[in-house]
């Protein structure tokens, strides 16, 4: 009986990590790597799509994630899809930011949310944390962690939705 209501939960946590949502994504004024002032809803409805994607320099499966979006991010980009990719790193770790997006070669929308903001008013605590918003402001789709193989779910989703 334990095994079956724990796989119960390990289904019912795999299905939540993998949601729907229709909440409006809360206003956020954030840094580019340059300083400056970034108003994330005004970016919105010049987009069909836009995907948010929250990491952080030590964190490995962000990383990850950001690379392999980087294959299909032209496509999406002709489709009217946007990426901002939001890095939680401290004042310390800032510094890390630009070299490791040069050397990456990530052509993204990169901002920096220093004080973490973001997740105190998205109510996540953990990265990578990935948000699908709609031209009205709507987050229409939300995902937490990073396995290979997500960005082509992302990508169907992302499909199905345009």
């Amino acid at each position: 009986m334990g095994l079956l209501r724990l796989s119960v939960i390990c289904i019912t946590l795999a299905m939540l990590s993998f949601s729907n949502t229709s909440k409006k994504f809360p206003s956020l004024t954030l840094k580019t790597l340059d300083g400056k002032a970034y108003d994330m809803n005004k970016q919105f409805p010049k987009n069909k799509l836009t995907v948010i994607s929250f990491w952080a320099t030590w964190c490995s499966p962000c990383k990850k994630e950001l690379d392999a979006m980087k294959t299909i991010y032209k496509d999406w980009q002709a489709s009217g899809i946007e990426v901002m990719a939001v890095t939680i790193d401290d004042i310390q770790q800032l510094n890390k930011v630009k070299p490791m997006v040069q050397q990456k070669n990530w052509s993204y929308t990169i901002l920096s949310d220093v004080n973490r903001e973001s997740l105190k008013k998205l109510g996540f605590q953990s990265v990578p944390q990935t948000f699908v918003v709609d031209n009205n402001g709507n987050i229409v789709y939300s995902h937490s962690g990073y396995t290979p193989g997500d960005e082509k779910n992302l990508d169907k989703k992302l499909k199905e939705m345009l």
